[in-house]
C-alpha cells in the first residue's frame, strides 16, 4: 500500500485492466456467432432488443450484456426505427453464407471452457457459483457466500484493493467534502475510499458498513493509515439493516454486483436516511446513456454478468433511480480506471 492514502498514481493502469478483461469479448463474439447466431438473425430482419432476447432465449440481464458487448464492437447498430441490425463488416463476415464469411473460424473456440461457461452463465443468468443458490463474492441472505468466510473475504477484499488503492486518492481529490461531517461507505471493504477521504479532510469522520469478516481487514488498514481514531467499523446487512446516520453516503463499485430492481433498492434506502441537503455518492465505471459502450466497460460489464448478479450501467439509468428517491444529479466527475463518481442530493 502507498504510505499515504491521498498518494495519486503517475500512471492511469487503465489499459492493464482492459488486457485483463479482453477475455470476455472473445467469449461473447463466439457465443454470439455460434450459439445464438445473432448477426444471421438480424440479417434476416431487423429486430427490437426484446423480439431479439426472445428468439435466442435469453432474459433481460444476459442479452444486454451480449448486445451491448456487440454494438461496442461495432458489430451491431441501433437503427433509427429502434430496431438492430449488423454493422456492414458484421454482415459481410458474421453472417453464415456470406462470400467472405469467418463464422467458421470464429468457431473453432466454440468448445474452449471459456466460451462454454460465458454460454451457460447466458442461459441461466446465474452468476458463476449460484447455480446452486451460493454466491462467489456479494452477500446477501439465504446466499451462501465466500464474503462470510475469513480467509476467503480476507483474500478477495485485498484483492480488490489492488484497484481501490489507485482510485481511492483520485475520488478524495476531486470530490469535495470539506463541508460534511460524517461519510457512510456501503460495502467499503477495505475501507481505502473512506480512508483516503479522512486524511483529505481532517473534520471528517467516517463509517465502513460491511460484513463482520470484511471489517477485519479495514480496521487494521484505518491503523496503518492512522486514521482509527475517525472511522468506525459497523457491521452490518445493507439489505435488512437500519442505514448508519450520515450526511454523505458513498456507493463505490456496490451497485454494480446486484440487478436493477436491488439497485433501486439500495439507492432508495440510502437516500431515506440522508438529510435535506446530504449527498448519495455513486462511484463506478459507467456504460454510454444509449448502451452501446464503451467497450471497456461493456467488457467490464460482461466480468460483472459472470461473477455478481448485476452488470455496468449507464449514468442514464442511475439518474432515473436518483430521481426516484428524491435525489437530483448532475454530472460524472471522472477518477481513474474508467471510473468515476455522480453525485445526487437530497432536496
Amino acid at each position: 500500500m502507498p504510505d499515504h492514502a491521498t498518494q495519486i498514481p503517475s500512471t492511469d493502469p487503465a489499459q492493464i485492466v482492459e488486457h485483463f478483461r479482453g477475455a470476455y469479448g472473445t467469449e461473447l463474439l463466439t457465443a454470439a456467432v455460434t450459439e445464438f447466431d445473432v448477426f444471421g438473425r438480424l440479417d434476416r430482419r431487423p429486430l427490437s432488443f426484446d423480439e431479439l432476447r426472445t428468439q435466442i432465449g435469453l432474459e433481460r440481464r444476459p442479452a444486454n450484456v451480449l448486445v451491448t458487448a456487440l454494438r461496442a464492437m461495432r458489430l451491431l447498430q441501433s437503427r433509427s426505427d429502434q430496431k438492430l441490425g449488423p454493422t456492414e463488416i458484421a454482415r459481410e463476415h458474421l453472417v453464415r453464407g456470406a462470400p467472405f464469411d469467418m463464422s467458421d473460424y470464429i468457431g473453432l473456440a466454440a468448445e474452449s471452457p471459456g466460451v462454454r461457461e460465458m454460454v451457460a452463465r447466458l442461459r441461466s443468468n446465474r452468476p458463476a457459483g449460484q447455480d446452486d443458490q451460493g454466491a462467489a463474492y456479494i452477500f446477501r441472505e439465504g446466499l451462501e457466500s465466500a464474503m462470510e468466510q475469513e480467509a476467503s473475504a480476507r483474500h478477495f477484499t485485498l484483492a480488490l484493493a489492488g484497484r481501490a488503492k489507485n482510485v481511492a486518492p483520485v475520488l478524495a481529490a476531486r470530490v469535495p467534502l470539506s463541508d460534511a461531517n460524517v461519510l457512510l461507505d456501503v460495502g467499503g471493504g477495505t475501507g481505502i475510499y473512506a480512508i483516503a477521504c479522512l486524511q483529505k479532510n481532517p473534520l471528517l469522520r467516517a463509517i465502513v458498513w460491511d460484513r463482520p469478516e470484511v471489517l477485519k481487514v479495514a480496521a487494521e488498514m484505518a491503523v496503518d493509515y492512522g486514521v482509527s481514531d475517525r472511522l468506525q467499523c459497523r457491521a452490518g446487512d445493507m439489505f435488512t439493516d437500519p442505514v448508519p446516520e450520515a450526511d454523505v453516503v458513498l456507493l463505490s463499485n456496490v451497485l454494480h454486483d446486484w440487478d436493477e430492481p436491488v439497485c433501486q433498492e439500495l439507492i432508495g434506502r440510502c437516500a431515506e436516511r440522508l438529510p435535506s441537503g446530504g449527498k448519495l455518492l455513486i462511484h463506478d465505471a459507467f456504460l454510454d446513456d444509449d448502451l452501446g459502450g464503451p467497450l471497456p466497460i461493456a467488457l467490464y460489464s460482461a466480468a460483472l454478468f459472470c461473477f455478481c448478479a448485476g452488470r455496468a450501467y449507464s449514468a442514464a439509468e442511475y439518474r432515473v433511480w436518483l430521481a426516484e428517491a428524491g435525489l437530483t444529479s448532475g454530472d460524472v466527475t471522472p477518477t481513474l480506471i474508467h471510473c468515476g463518481v455522480l453525485a445526487g442530493v437530497k432536496s
